[in-house]
């Protein structure tokens, strides 16, 4: 499975960046906002850190303006990917986006229905809010295997970019079905590292090594 980052700080990007475990980036208008850059330019930064898919959403509301944006979008850099919204007009410019050879992560997805149209229109990626879901009072895992039953029956080209992950048991569970992607906020990958008995387990070691070394001092 393909690890994500779902921010667009720099800092925390080039952290996980340099551990080797992230392959892409998604954005949204409000993690652009939180950093309080130009957002184009702040796209054109992230692109030069990770060379994996960047996505970057539109703004717009009817087909034209979104396939404008993300005509505009796509010039940026050779890896964004545009995030265009679940809805009739974004389904129709999923499809006109699609034939441009422009990539297309189609977000705002919650249901088995919206996965299927999605998939049908030709998007590279659909994003599935499973938090959200969570949120409603919904089970979000038992959806997220629908939703990975009805792209592996077919031969669809688009993956499944999970989204919304709220902790490290939702990464679990989108890996044991094969999800194809992760977005994963940075502190939920920070908590993936750790685990009490690894700390424990470190300093047993580290404080026998000690003893053997003062033992070795004192022959």
């Amino acid at each position: 499975m393909e690890f994500f980052i779902d921010t667009a700080n720099l800092d925390q990007i080039k952290e996980m960046q340099e551990l080797g475990i992230i392959d892409g980036v998604t954005t949204n208008p409000t993690l652009l906002a939180k950093e309080g850059a130009e957002p184009n330019e702040q796209l054109k930064k992230i692109c030069e850190i990770v060379k994996g898919p960047v996505s970057a959403e539109v703004i717009g509301l009817t087909t034209e303006v979104m396939v404008k944006e993300a005509r505009e979008l796509s010039k940026i850099a050779s890896n964004i990917v545009v995030k265009i919204p679940m809805t009739k007009d974004g389904i129709k410019a999923v499809k006109i986006l699609d034939k441009e050879g422009i990539k297309t992560n189609v977000t705002l997805v919650f249901s088995q229905n919206q996965v299927l149209i999605a998939a049908k229109a030709g998007a590279t990626y659909i994003s599935p809010f499973i938090g959200r879901l969570m949120d409603n009072s919904q089970n979000e895992i038992d959806t997220l295997w629908e939703m990975m039953e009805i792209i592996n029956a077919y031969d669809f080209k688009s993956k499944l970019l999970v989204a919304s992950i709220r902790n490290a048991r939702h990464v679990v569970e989108a890996a044991k079905m094969g999800a194809h992607v992760a977005t994963i906020p940075f502190a939920v990958l920070e908590k993936m590292f750790k685990h009490p008995n690894t700390d424990k387990g470190l300093e047993a070691f580290l404080k026998d090594w000690e003893k053997l070394q003062n033992q070795l001092k004192n022959k």
